[in-house]
């Protein structure tokens, strides 16, 4: 694609901007209040940059800089490391009185008035010159560079001569440099010999000053002698294996040579056409630069015209190895192999155009600066047929050229008009060309568009920049462009942070991704697509022969219910000089990402066209044995595809079973080549042994079973108070209960009974968990209701005794009631209804204080009320409202919510702050589209832990977009003033703006520390899992906490927990406890409701032992309890006899002191649990004092 030298002018390493930490937000406070030009102090010393950079770093530090500089927490999850102090901050220079009321110039004023109209904010200007900073070239390493330069010069002009030979003979070479070019087939004709350079320049990204940190890469276009060439090199790959062995001798003398640390070869983007030549400076040095030589003809060697996209170069017969060609055969076009040499002879005439362009333009280098940034965080820049550098600067001189752009834009502006052009223009139908005037003798743009996908012409009129380019990847830097420009014209949005510095891989972009594990599989596809002109014109490249097939083919069979579907750009790592080349398979697995329409992904029907219309015959072709005829309501008899589907999670799939399908009928692609990784996730929140579905259809019935209880108590005859409002607070009449209830009836002969319910027995093993799902029933006022707490109290008691009672009067429901609630038990569930007084928070908040007067304060009694019959319905009916939009919100926080279970801190965050993080994902998705898959809002919820400054932002939740730009701004402004007194995570939504109450008590400091360092090794290991098709795909692996971090355990008795089915890895055989699945059982004895014993144990073991450990356990299942002592609690105490409660006295330096009886605690854990302890293993000996 493009001209081989340039083409990734300056492209950045995917880490590009791994780390950049830019110091927007203070920098900008202590600038004087002008923006402009800043005559005292010097504006760039603002804040110190902290940027982390290396594409070769470790792990650790890559991890630490994507948390930004402040890590969150505290800074504790840097694994121990200790950055050095910063140096002292640059003090702002003093200014006399007349210096600092100055009017501004009008350079200043200038400034000011771009960033008002321009930036949404100055801070936005200040991020953007912070950025830019950071990626461009210093000084300091141009003149090492240059020294660099001059040295390969002076060695490359005394490579000597060598005799000219046939080109199959090529025993002149030595035996330590392998021609870095696939010799299939390997007789050609032709001589070769080697004869020194006839010029050396520098081309690309270097000379233009655009190229981008931290990889810099120099281009020097090595032109060879005309005297090394003959007629008819454009046949046959002769050109191409001439430059091969040009490079190869090279490569055998620059390898002697103690100037480099390395000489390996390399494809220039991965084009098995184009090898080119690395050199990397020795020592210390190496990782600054990479020089990449290109070898390429004088500009006026070949005929141009035989070059054309309609001409032929690669013969039939030599490539298929037949002694003579077919008898009236015509020749297939070769226009990517065309292409390919085109591309060599025009590189010189780029490096003119665009340096023209960049004269008087400095917007121009900061523009491009800033594209090659937006395109590596993308993935977009490197490989076969990328966006790349080389490519987006000849966008920019088109606009320029076009006065789509002029010179006094800033970088900025050069950002926005590119990506507005992207988004706005679809170059695989309508081309656009760099050449000035209509020279008749070149092809047109119609002759571009039969032989490419993609058309952008380079100056001369003969080169198609995008030659390589699938329609699929254009697509997708279109669809990439409209986000990006919605994004920026969003004020709610901090457009830098989301479209500059947040890396966009595959599997957190694409709601499903597979991979096809054997590329050369492809081989067959050709084959079945018969696609020999195709490989002859990619010279045997079957991978970039078959992909834009097998890419277009997918679209076709996905077109309703897939927005975008994207591949993976093939790419082949650098080989050293005596390794043979790379094979085309070598470029590992390739990756597909389909992006979803929700409304139509899970569709079961794929209608066709009516039976007697011809595209029918067309559709049956395309969908084969699928395809049959039915009958439809309208009364149109049509050919139709139905798949199999029954539950939600397994409609999800449909796009599965379509892409086995079509690649099996159309590009003999076998099944087991494909390793579709879109819902591996979802096996831990199945629920039961079946492998149904994962609890949506569950979650639906409960819905079903309390709206109709709601009905019935709105209707109730006979209440002295009608009911004003009934409200569901259960996780799962928001559906992100992790595992829903399922209808059960109790067996009796299980149970003890009592009069009218039934009690676990001592002998058999602990009933199943039947959870309460719990109601709030809203009174209606009256001037009946007493003023007082207590007196309140005891009417709620009679609400809960009359509701049961008329309930099971008028609807024969069976009911318990207790002084605090009624429990009803209707359609298998047992509701727990809860009887609220709107005044009665009011009350409990009233105090009288010592002289008489009554006042209104908080207490915790009045919050907590507040709490469970105000604020958490109002958030269960919003997160309802979200899964109505979004069908997938409520199985991605059901998983979120069983990974934090599964790391044994389900006790230390609340459920509704779960939600409300995942509920984050959907409202404010950017730089990404709202999830439409479980698995890929999960990778993005363990991103959104590990990756957000929770020291440093308030995390607001737009529920119902209930704020204001405005109200956000002074939610940070308030955030920021009263940082110390808030929670360590801090939620913000329309409700609830100052007070983050379901974050207000948990989680600590510690735990968030914890959560953090957890959710990035847990998506580092997942995405390193699922981007892996080869290796073991045990995604449950992130679910199986470490326990090697604790320093007891106590194990438990399987029989005695009751929710055991819910574990991760679920038990073999399991145990019958009391209850059948039944929804239509009525007149039962009460069964065992929220009876689990490890709750009731953890319970008394936090009453007990508080003071001197912390417990961890998973409720899902989990089979053990983990404890970690307190440090506090193992400091020695003065003897106090009221002090005495789990220790003992020893003494140290002649005084009596308490210290831990750990051995007798330890006994005490296996006293209170037993029956539900299996042995207690202590695992450290941390409590030796």
């Amino acid at each position: 694609m493009g001209s081989g030298a340039r083409r990734a002018a300056g492209r950045a390493a995917p880490h590009a901007v791994t780390g950049l930490h830019v110091g927007g937000g203070h920098g900008g406070e202590r600038r004087r209040v002008r923006v402009g030009g800043d005559r005292g102090a010097d504006p760039s010393r603002t804040e110190p940059c902290c940027a982390v950079f290396s594409s070769q770093n470790s792990p650790e530090v890559a991890e630490e800089a994507e948390q930004g500089s402040e890590s969150p927490a505290g800074g504790a999850v840097r694994r121990g490391k200790r950055t050095a102090p910063a140096a002292a901050a640059p003090q702002p220079a003093k200014l006399s009185r007349a210096e600092l009321y100055k009017p501004p110039t009008s350079e200043e004023l200038t400034q000011l008035k771009e960033t008002e109209d321009l930036f949404h904010s100055s801070l936005l200007r200040l991020q953007i010159e912070e950025l830019l900073k950071e990626v461009t070239l210093k000084e300091k390493k141009k003149k090492k560079i240059d020294a660099f330069l001059h040295e390969i010069n002076s060695l490359l002009s005394a490579i000597p001569e060598t005799p000219e030979t046939e080109l199959t003979d090529q025993a002149w070479l030595s035996k330590d440099v392998k021609v870095p070019f696939l010799q299939v087939p390997f007789n050609v004709k032709g001589r070769f010999r080697f004869v020194p350079p006839a010029e050396l320049k520098v081309v690309g990204s270097y000379l233009l000053g655009t190229c981008i940190r931290p990889e810099i890469n120099v281009d020097i276009a090595v032109t060879m002698p005309r005297e090394i060439f003959q007629d008819k090199d454009n046949l046959n790959q002769r050109y191409h294996r001439k430059r091969a062995l040009y490079l190869s001798h090279i490569a055998q003398h620059l390898s002697k040579e103690k100037l480099f640390g390395s000489v390996k070869f390399a494809y220039m983007n991965s084009n098995h056409l184009k090898p080119i030549l690395l050199l990397r400076p020795q020592g210390k040095d190496e990782k600054i630069v990479t020089v990449r030589l290109h070898a390429c003809p004088c500009s006026d060697l070949f005929k141009l015209s035989r070059f054309f996209p309609t001409k032929n170069n690669v013969r039939t017969a030599w490539f298929m190895e037949q002694s003579t060609p077919k008898e009236g055969a015509t020749e297939p076009p070769t226009p990517h192999y065309n292409n390919s040499i085109l591309c060599d002879t025009v590189m010189l005439s780029h490096l003119h155009f665009l340096s023209n362009a960049a004269t008087d333009f400095p917007g121009m280098k900061d523009g491009l600066a800033l594209l090659k940034v937006w395109l590596n965080q993308r993935q977009l820049s490197k490989g076969l047929g990328c966006f790349s550098g080389f490519l987006v600067s000849m966008l920019v001189a088109y606009l320029l050229m076009k006065r789509r752009i002029v010179k006094m834009m800033s970088g900025y502006q050069v950002l926005r008009s590119t990506l507005q052009f992207l988004a706005t223009t679809d170059l695989s139908v309508a081309g656009i060309s760099l050449a000035k005037d209509a020279d008749p003798s070149l092809p047109v743009l119609d002759d571009f568009h039969q032989a490419f996908e993609v058309v952008f012409v380079d100056p001369s009129g003969l080169v198609n920049l995008c030659a390589d380019m699938t329609a699929s990847k254009y697509h997708q830097v279109q669809f990439e462009a409209r986000r990006s420009m919605e994004i920026l014209d969003d004020r709610m949005v901090d457009g830098f942070q989301v479209l500059l510095m947040t890396k966009k891989p595959m599997l957190r972009t694409f709601d499903h991704v597979f991979h096809l594990k054997h590329v050369s599989k492809l081989q067959g596809t050709c084959k079945k697509m018969q696609l020999l002109n195709e490989l002859m014109d990619r010279g045997g490249n079957y991978v970039a022969a078959a992909l834009p097939f097998i890419v277009s083919l997918l679209a076709r069979g996905l077109s309703q219910r897939a927005e975008l579907v994207a591949h993976s750009l093939p790419q082949v790592p650098e080989w050293p000089i005596d390794a043979e080349p790379p094979k085309h398979k070598d470029v590992g697995p390739l990756t597909f990402g389909l992006l979803f329409v929700p409304e139509f992904a899970a569709s079961m029907l794929e209608k066709g066209p009516q039976a007697d219309h011809p595209e029918a015959l067309e559709f049956r072709t395309f969908w084969g044995e699928k395809s049959e005829l039915r009958r439809f309501q309208d009364g149109s008899i049509c050919e139709a595809v139905v798949w199999e589907a029954s539950t939600a999670c397994q409609k999800r799939l449909i796009p599965e079973q379509i892409i086995r399908h079509l690649l099996k009928l159309h590009a003999d692609i076998p099944e087991s080549s494909i390793c579709y990784t879109g819902a591996l996730l979802e096996a831990v929140i199945r629920t039961g042994k079946e492998a149904g579905g994962t609890g949506e259809e569950a979650m639906v019935s409960v819905v079903c079973s309390y709206d109709d209880l709601s009905r019935k108590l709105w209707n109730l005859k006979e209440l002295p108070l009608t009911v004003t409002a009934v409200q569901g607070v259960h996780p799962a009449l928001r559906y992100t209960d992790v595992f829903p209830p399922i209808p059960m009836k109790p067996v009796y002969s299980f149970h003890n009974r009592s009069k009218h319910f039934l009690l676990p027995s001592g002998e058999k093993p602990c009933p199943a968990y039947i959870t309460p799902l719990r109601i709030i029933c809203h009174m209606e006022g009256s001037g009946q209701w007493p003023q007082d707490k207590g007196a309140i109290k005891r009417i709620k008691a009679a609400f809960h005794l009359q509701l049961a009672e008329l309930l099971q009067q008028q609807h024969q429901l069976v009911c318990r009631p207790a002084v605090t609630h009624t429990d009803v038990y209707k359609d298998g569930y047992v509701f727990r209804l809860q009887v609220a007084y709107h005044r009665e928070p009011l009350i409990l908040k009233e105090v009288v204080t010592p002289e008489g007067m009554r006042k209104y304060q908080d207490t915790e009694e009045s919050r907590q009320l507040e709490l469970e019959t105000l604020h958490l319905p109002h958030l269960t009916s919003s997160l309802h409202g979200l899964q109505q939009l979004h069908p997938v919100f409520g199985s991605t926080s059901r998983l979120a919510k069983r990974w934090i279970s599964a790391q044994l801190l389900s006790d230390s965050i609340s459920e509704e702050c779960v939600d409300l993080l995942v509920a984050f994902l959907f409202l404010h998705p950017a730089p990404f589209t709202p999830p439409s898959s479980p698995q890929v809002g999960f990778l993005r919820f363990l991103n959104l832990l590990a990756t957000f400054d929770w020291k440093n932002n308030p995390l607001i939740v737009n529920l119902n977009t209930g704020l204001t730009d405005s109200d956000c701004t002074e939610i940070k402004n308030k955030f920021v003033a009263a940082r110390s007194h808030l929670p360590v995570m801090f939620l913000a939504t329309p409700k609830d703006q100052w007070s983050s109450m379901w974050t207000r008590e948990r989680p600590s400091a510690q735990i968030l520390q914890r959560l953090v360092l957890l959710a990035s090794e847990s998506l580092r290991a997942l995405e390193e899992q699922l981007m892996d098709p080869l290796g073991d795909q045990d995604v449950k692996m992130v679910f199986r906490p470490p326990l090697d971090f604790y320093d007891v355990l106590i194990h438990l008795n399987p029989n005695q927990i009751p929710r055991l089915l819910e574990s991760v890895d679920r038990p073999v055989k399991s145990v019958f406890r009391g209850v059948v699945k039944n929804s239509s059982a009525v007149n039962i004895l009460f069964p065992v409701v929220d009876y689990d014993p490890v709750q009731l144990y953890l319970h008394e073991l936090r009453n007990a032992f508080d003071d001197l450990a912390l417990f961890f356990y998973d409720k899902h299942g989990g089979e053990v309890i983990a404890v970690l002592w307190k440090p506090l609690g193992f400091q020695p105490q003065h003897f106090k006899v009221s002090s005495m409660r789990g220790r003992k006295v020893t003494t140290l330096n002649n005084e009596l002191v308490c210290v831990p009886n750990v051995e007798a605690i330890l006994e005490d854990f296996e006293i209170l649990g037993e029956g539900l302890v299996k042995s207690v293993e202590a695992r450290t000996e941390k409590w030796t004092i």
